[in-house]
C-alpha cells in the first residue's frame, strides 16, 4: 500500500509540489497567528469564592461563613478539591476541577450551590466568584511613583482605583486588574461617648442620621414655559463641615443637636491588609493585570503596556509608573531562544547531510522536506488551541533529527540504485522515464519500512498523552507538536520526497568510494563486524553486560518533579511570625527590600505584603512575596549565575523573625494553586482540634530541619494570633434590659468601628467610618471603662456586663475538603526532591506522633512526581507493546519483532550512563526522554534488520544458502549500508546537539529531554551495528541448520 502510495506520488508529481506550496504559505500564515507565552498553562481549572465580612476575626469566619462553603462545594460534580482559608475580615473558598473541566460550566454550577447557601451565611457576608482567571494569570505588575513628593498615598490609590483600573479593564482578555498598597481616604466619626450619653443619643441613632443626610433624590418634572425641567434635590455629603452640621435631634429650647457636638470628624486611612514597597525607598501604590484563562499573554501584555504608555499623559504631574513584573521578557526570551535552536538544528542537519551524501542537491531533498513537516505541526497545533511556547517548540526541536531519518535513507538507497544501474548499463545514460523508474523503484524498496519507523516514533509517544494533571499539561503540548511533527515526515516521507529525488538527484552521483569519510567508516567497520560474526555468542554476552552496567548509574540517580527553570525573576517570600501590625510589616517590607536592593545585579525591588484586592490572592498580613527584577545578564558581574545570585541574596538578607524561601515566580503561583504550598515539599497534618494539629506540624518542622538537603523547614502557625475577648455575663446584661445582640453592637461598631455609607466625590467612591476615640480602646481598662446607654435610660459601663481578658488563636485557619489543617513548608536546596523525602519520611515517622483522627500528607512538587511515576509505570509496558505491535506489522515475524524489542534496553543504557555523567537528576523531563528514545533507536534496529534481509532475500535468490553465504550476506548488509545508518545517527544527534549544550530560558528542561536521547544515540548504533548481526546470524544458522536436516532427510 505505501509502495503504491509513493508510485501515485511520483506520477501525479505535479500535483503533489502544488499541495506543497499551499500547505507551506498556509503553514507560514499558522506560525504568525499562533498565540505565545512561555510556559502551557499548568493550572487546575479553579472557582474562587471570596467573601468579605468586615471586622470578623479569622475563626468567626470560619465558622460562620468558610465551613457552611466548603461543606456545600464538596458535591459540586467534578470538584476534586475545596480549599478554605479564613482570615480577619476575609473567607475564601477554592473550588478545584478534574482535568478537562470547561471553566464557565464549572464556574455555573459553583453559582447554583452558592445559591443554596446563601441564606445561612450572615447578612454582611456577600460571597462573590473570582476572575475567570488563574493564579498564573500574574501577567504584568506595576507600581505608581511620585518622586516629586506632590501626591500621598491615598491619592496615588485614588488614582489607581478610579482611574488606571478602569482604563486596563477596558482591554480585551484582561480579566482583573488588582490593586495593591497604599492608603484608601476614610471619613473618620469619633463618637465621644460621654456627650452621647449625656444627650441620650445612642450609637444607632447616629449610624441611622448620617445615612438619612448622605443621599440626593429627584422630583420628576416640571413644565415652565414650554420647557421640561428635571428637578433634583442634592444632599451628598461633600466636607467635614457638611459631617459636622448633621442633625441628630432637636435639644432643649428647640436648638438642634448635630453630629459635630458629639463627635470629631476628621480624614484618615481606612485599614489595609496589603502593604507594597518600591526598591527600600518607601511605600507605594502598586497594580496587578490578571489574564484571563486560555487567552494570549503576549498579545495582553503588549496591549496593556501600549494603553499605560497612553495613559502617562493623563497622569498628575510627577506621577509615573514603573515596571514591577513583566512576563512578556520571559517568553521573548524563551520563544526567541527556541527558534534559534531550530535553525541551529537545520543548519546542522543540513551540513551532516552535504558531508555524508557529498552532493548538494540530494542534501537539498531532506533540508526541504524538514521546514515543510514543521509547518505542517504548527498548522495543527493552530487549530487545535496550541500556543507556542517552551514546550510546543520543544516538542518540534527534538523532532527534527528524526524527521530527516526517512528522506536521508531514501537519498542513500537512491544513490546506490543509481550506481547500481550505470554498473549494469556502462556508457549509457540515466534520464527521462528509466530516471523517474530508479527512483520510484530505491524508494519503494525502502519506503514502507521508513514509514512503519516513523509511525513507531510517533506512537511511542503515546504514554506522554496519558500523564495527568500538571504533568499532562506541562509535556502534552510537546507530545502533541513531536507527533504531528513525525506524523507529517511519514507523510511527506513517501509522498514529496521522491518526487524531489526525482528532480534533484540527477547527473554526477559521485560514488561512495570516493567519499573519504564513508572510506574511512567502512575501514573502522569491516574488521569489527568480522570479529563479531566469528563470536556472536560473545557480542551478545557483552552486550548483556553493558545493559546490566546501566543498574548502578540508575540506582545514584536522584529524583524531581522537573528541574527549575531560570525565570529570569526571582520571588522572595519569607514568612514572618503571625499577629504582626500593619506597622511593623511595612517596616520589615522596607528594610528586606533594600538589603535585596544592595546585591548589583538587582534592577528593582517589589516588595508586597498581605494581599492584592483579588480573589487570586489569599495571602495574610506575615506573608511576604517581594518580586525581584534583575538586569539584562550583560550587565551581571563575570562568572555570576542564577544559583550564585539566590547563594548571594541568601546571606544578604538575614532578618531576625524571618525564614527565607526563594522561588521563581510562575513556578510559585502553579505550586500554590495545585497544591497550596508554596515551597517544593509539603506536609498537610488534617485533623479537628487545632492544639494538637498545632503540636503536630511543630514536630514535624523540628523533625525536618536534621534532613540533608533542607535548607529552610516552617510551620505556619495555627495558634499565635492575639485576641481581646469579651465575655458577655448573660445575666449582667439581662439585668439592664440588654441582650447579647445588643453589648456586640457596641462591640463591633464602637471599638471596632463599622462602614456605615461612602461619599461620592465624581467618580470616585470613598467610605464613612464610626467609631470611639482612640483613648477610650487602646487598653483593657479603657475598654472596660466603656460608657453603654441602656434602653432603660441609664449609664454603665462595659465592665459591668462584661470580662474584657486577652488570649490566643489561630491568625488565620485553612481547611482541605472542610478539614482544618496545618501546613509545613519545606524548602531544598543542593539535592533532589526524591531522596530528600525519601529520609523525611523515615524520620516524622520516627519522631512525629499523631493524635487519633488526625492525617498526615505530603504534597508540593513531590505529590506530582509520585502521580507521574506511578502512571509512568503503568504507561512505558504500554509503549513497549505498542512498538512490538508495529514491528510485528513491519516484519510478519514474530522472532525478527522480538529480536528488535531485547535491543531496546542497550538503548536506554547509553541514556542512563548519559544522565549520571551530566549529573541530571531522573525526572519527568527525562523519563519523556527515554520514550522518544525508545522510538528513535527501534528505528534503527528496524533499517539494520531490513538491510540484512535484503541481502540475505538477494544471496538466497542467486541460489546461495549456505552458512558462509549468510555471513556474506550479513556483512554486505551492514557494511555496504554503514553510510545511511551512520547519516541517520549523525543527523539526529546533530539535531539534539544544539538543545543538550544550548543555554538560555527552557534549556533547563530542554536538556534533561535530549540528554538521554543523546546518550542512547552513542549506543543504539553500536548495538544496531554489531549486536543485531550477531543474533541474526545466531537465528538464521539454527534455520539453516534445522532447513539442512530436513533436505536430508528428504534425500533419503
Amino acid at each position: 500500500m505505501i509502495a503504491a502510495l509513493i508510485r501515485w506520488s511520483v506520477a501525479n508529481r505535479f500535483l503533489v509540489l502544488l499541495a506543497t506550496i499551499f500547505v507551506t504559505v498556509w503553514g507560514v500564515w499558522s506560525v504568525q497567528s499562533t498565540p505565545i507565552d512561555a510556559l502551557p498553562d499548568l493550572s487546575d481549572v479553579q472557582v474562587i469564592i471570596r467573601t468579605p465580612y468586615p471586622g470578623q476575626a479569622p475563626q468567626i469566619v470560619e465558622n460562620q461563613v468558610t465551613y457552611p462553603l466548603a461543606t456545600t462545594m464538596l458535591s459540586v460534580p467534578g470538584a476534586k478539591t475545596v480549599r478554605g482559608y479564613s482570615f480577619f475580615g476575609d473567607s475564601f473558598v477554592y473550588v478545584l476541577f478534574e482535568d478537562g473541566t470547561d471553566l464557565y460550566w464549572a464556574r455555573s454550577r459553583v453559582l447554583e450551590y452558592l445559591s443554596q447557601v446563601q441564606s445561612r451565611l450572615p447578612a454582611s457576608a456577600k460571597p462573590s466568584l473570582g476572575p475567570d482567571a488563574t493564579g498564573v494569570g500574574w501577567i504584568y505588575q506595576y507600581a505608581l511613583v511620585d518622586r516629586s513628593g506632590g501626591h500621598d498615598l491615598a491619592q496615588l490609590r485614588a488614582l489607581q482605583d478610579w482611574f488606571l483600573k478602569f482604563e486596563l479593564k477596558t482591554l480585551p482578555n484582561v480579566a482583573e486588574v488588582a490593586t495593591v498598597g497604599g492608603m484608601v481616604k476614610q471619613y473618620q466619626v469619633q463618637l465621644d461617648p460621654l456627650k452621647l450619653a449625656n444627650l441620650g443619643i445612642t450609637q444607632a441613632a447616629v449610624t441611622e442620621a448620617i445615612g438619612k443626610a448622605n443621599q440626593e433624590t429627584g422630583g420628576a418634572l416640571l413644565e415652565m414655559a414650554e420647557t421640561e425641567f428635571m428637578v433634583r434635590a442634592s444632599g451628598y455629603l461633600k466636607t467635614l463641615n457638611d459631617f459636622r452640621s448633621i442633625p441628630l435631634k432637636l435639644g432643649a429650647g428647640g436648638v438642634p443637636v448635630t453630629l459635630g457636638d458629639v463627635a470629631t470628624i476628621q480624614l484618615g486611612p481606612e485599614m489595609r491588609r496589603g502593604i507594597t514597597e518600591l526598591d527600600g525607598e518607601g511605600e507605594t501604590v502598586g497594580g496587578v493585570v490578571i489574564l484571563r484563562s486560555g487567552k494570549n499573554a503576549r498579545e495582553t501584555i503588549a496591549a496593556v503596556k501600549a494603553k499605560l504608555d497612553d495613559l502617562k499623559s493623563s497622569l498628575p504631574a510627577g506621577v509615573e509608573i514603573v515596571t514591577t513584573y513583566d512576563r512578556s521578557k520571559l517568553i521573548d526570551r524563551a520563544v526567541e531562544n527556541l527558534s534559534y535552536k531550530l535553525l541551529e538544528e537545520f543548519i546542522v542537519v543540513a551540513l551532516v547531510c552535504a558531508v555524508f551524501l557529498w552532493h548538494l542537491r540530494s542534501s537539498l531533498v531532506a533540508i526541504i522536506s524538514l521546514p515543510v513537516g514543521v509547518l505542517i505541526a504548527f498548522i495543527v497545533m493552530r487549530y487545535q488551541g496550541i500556543n507556542a511556547n517552551i514546550m510546543s517548540l520543544g516538542g518540534i526541536a527534538i523532532a527534527i533529527g528524526a524527521m530527516v531519518d526517512a528522506a536521508v535513507v531514501m537519498i542513500e538507497n537512491a544513490h546506490k540504485k543509481i550506481e547500481a544501474w550505470h554498473v549494469a548499463h556502462p556508457g549509457e545514460e540515466l534520464k527521462g522515464e528509466r530516471h523517474w523508474h530508479v527512483i520510484t523503484e530505491a524508494a519503494a524498496e525502502v519506503g514502507p519500512a521508513l514509514f512503519f519507523c516513523l509511525l513507531i516514533i510517533t506512537l511511542s509517544f503515546i504514554p506522554v498523552f496519558t500523564l495527568e494533571a500538571q504533568e499532562g499539561r506541562l509535556f502534552g503540548p510537546l507530545a502533541f507538536t513531536k507527533t504531528y511533527a513525525m506524523a507529517a515526515a511519514a507523510g511527506l516521507s513517501v509522498t514529496l520526497v521522491p518526487v524531489l529525488m526525482g528532480y534533484w538527484i540527477r547527473g554526477r552521483i559521485p560514488k561512495e568510494d570516493r567519499n573519504p569519510l564513508n572510506r574511512w567508516l567502512i575501514r573502522i567497520y569491516q574488521p569489527a563486524l568480522d570479529a563479531v560474526l566469528h563470536r556472536p555468542k560473545v557480542t551478545l554476552l557483552i552486550a548483556l553486560l553493558v545493559f546490566l552496567s546501566a543498574l548502578w548509574p540508575i540506582s545514584r540517580l536522584g529524583g524531581e518533579f522537573l528541574p527549575a527553570l531560570d525565570e529570569g525573576d526571582l520571588l522572595y517570600m519569607p514568612s514572618a511570625l503571625p499577629g504582626l501590625s500593619a506597622q511593623k510589616a511595612a517596616q520589615l517590607l522596607q528594610q528586606t527590600d533594600r538589603l535585596i536592593k544592595t546585591v548589583p545585579e538587582v534592577e528593582h525591588v517589589f516588595g508586597k505584603a498581605g494581599r492584592a484586592e483579588t480573589a487570586t490572592d489569599p495571602a495574610p498580613l506575615e506573608m511576604f512575596e517581594t518580586t525581584i527584577q534583575f538586569k539584562p545578564r550583560e550587565q551581571w558581574r563575570p562568572g555570576m549565575t542564577q544559583e550564585k545570585l539566590v547563594e548571594e541574596l541568601d546571606r544578604v538578607v538575614r532578618v531576625p523573625g524571618l525564614t527565607n524561601i526563594w522561588i521563581p515566580p510562575i513556578r510559585n503561583r502553579i505550586d500554590m494553586l495545585a497544591t497550596g504550598i508554596k515551597s517544593p515539599i509539603g506536609v498537610k497534618i488534617a485533623g479537628s482540634n487545632l492544639m494538637e494539629i498545632d503540636a503536630a506540624t511543630q514536630a514535624v518542622q523540628r523533625a525536618a530541619k536534621d534532613v540533608p538537603g533542607v535548607s529552610s523547614a516552617l510551620a505556619e502557625r495555627l495558634t499565635g494570633g492575639r485576641y481581646v475577648d469579651v465575655d458577655i455575663d448573660r445575666k449582667a446584661a439581662a439585668r439592664y434590659g440588654l441582650n447579647i445582640a445588643d453589648v456586640q453592637s457596641i462591640v463591633a461598631g464602637a471599638i471596632g468601628g463599622e462602614n456605615v455609607g461612602e461619599t461620592i466625590e465624581g467618580l470616585a467612591r470613598f467610605p464613612i467610618n464610626v467609631r470611639y476615640p482612640r483613648e477610650w480602646r487602646d487598653s483593657l481598662g479603657a475598654l472596660e471603662q466603656l460608657p453603654i446607654y441602656t434602653p432603660l435610660g441609664s449609664q454603665i459601663t462595659l465592665g459591668t456586663v462584661a470580662k474584657v481578658k486577652v488570649s490566643e488563636g489561630p491568625p488565620m485557619l485553612k481547611s482541605e475538603n472542610a478539614r482544618p489543617s496545618g501546613w509545613v513548608y519545606i524548602d531544598v536546596r543542593g539535592r533532589d526532591i526524591a531522596s530528600v523525602v525519601a529520609d523525611l519520611r523515615r524520620v516524622v515517622s520516627e519522631q512525629v506522633k499523631l493524635q487519633p483522627g488526625m492525617s498526615l500528607s505530603y504534597s508540593g512538587q513531590f505529590e506530582f512526581l509520585e502521580r507521574a511515576n506511578a502512571r509512568l509505570k503503568l504507561v512505558v509496558p504500554a509503549t513497549l507493546l505498542i512498538i512490538f505491535v508495529l514491528l510485528y506489522l513491519t516484519f510478519a515475524r514474530f522472532d525478527e519483532a522480538l529480536l528488535i524489542m531485547a535491543t531496546l534496553p542497550f538503548a536506554l543504557t547509553g541514556g542512563a550512563w548519559f544522565l549520571y555523567l551530566l549529573g541530571f537528576n531522573l525526572s519527568v523531563a527525562t523519563g519523556v526522554g527515554f520514550i522518544a528514545l525508545a522510538g528513535v533507536s527501534a528505528e534503527f534496529g528496524v533499517i539494520m534488520l531490513l538491510y540484512l534481509k535484503n541481502a540475505w532475500a538477494e544471496r538466497v535468490e542467486a541460489g546461495d544458502s549456505t552458512e558462509r553465504g549468510l555471513i556474506a550476506a550479513i556483512s554486505e548488509g551492514a557494511v555496504q549500508r554503514v553510510r545511511p545508518k551512520a547519516m541517520t545517527v549523525a543527523v539526529i544527534i546533530a539535531g539534539l546537539l544544539p538543545i543538550l549544550l544550548g543555554s538560555g530560558t527552557g534549556s533547563e528542561v530542554m536538556s534533561r529531554i535530549a540528554a538521554p536521547m543523546v546518550g542512547g544515540m552513542v549506543t543504539a548504533p553500536l548495538l544496531s551495528l554489531f549486536v543485531i548481526p550477531a543474533a541474526y546470524r545466531l537465528m538464521r544458522r539454527r534455520r539453516l541448520a534445522v532447513e539442512s536436516k530436513l533436505s536430508q532427510g528428504s534425500g533419503l
